[in-house]
């Protein structure tokens, strides 16, 4: 029979193991979301071009499906930085500068955040 601190540590040996394994899981789904939204912002600013050039039409419905489900899905994103960034024109920067935000935290505040917890 073993000790009952052994037992005790052993336990909460697994609970951290589980814990740390779940953050891990955390962060993998967390950088798989943040990557498919970087897709997706690059998408859309790529079909915003073809819009803009005519190289595709609008009048397509796969076109207006795609562009519409697209604008849904960035412009919550675009909206606040919009208020914020200056009118220049015909030139939106709101989908760099979101950008900018994802790969900063993708890149420097989700791992530094992953080894804090494996520090603690």
């Amino acid at each position: 029979m073993l000790p009952h601190r052994f037992a005790v540590a052993t336990s909460a040996a697994i609970v951290s193991g589980d814990l740390i394994a779940m953050l891990v899981a955390l962060y993998q789904i967390i950088d798989l979301l943040l990557r498919v939204l970087l897709y997706i912002i690059i998408i859309q600013a790529v079909l915003s071009w073809l819009v803009a050039f005519n190289v595709i039409n609008t009048h397509n419905d796969f076109v207006r499906g795609l562009w519409t489900g697209l604008d849904r899905l960035t412009e919550p994103l675009y909206r606040p930085f919009r208020k914020i960034l200056p009118d220049m024109g015909g030139l939106d920067f709101s989908p760099m500068v979101v950008i900018l935000l994802i790969v900063i935290v993708k890149d420097h505040l989700l791992p530094a955040l992953i080894m804090q917890a494996y520090s603690t």
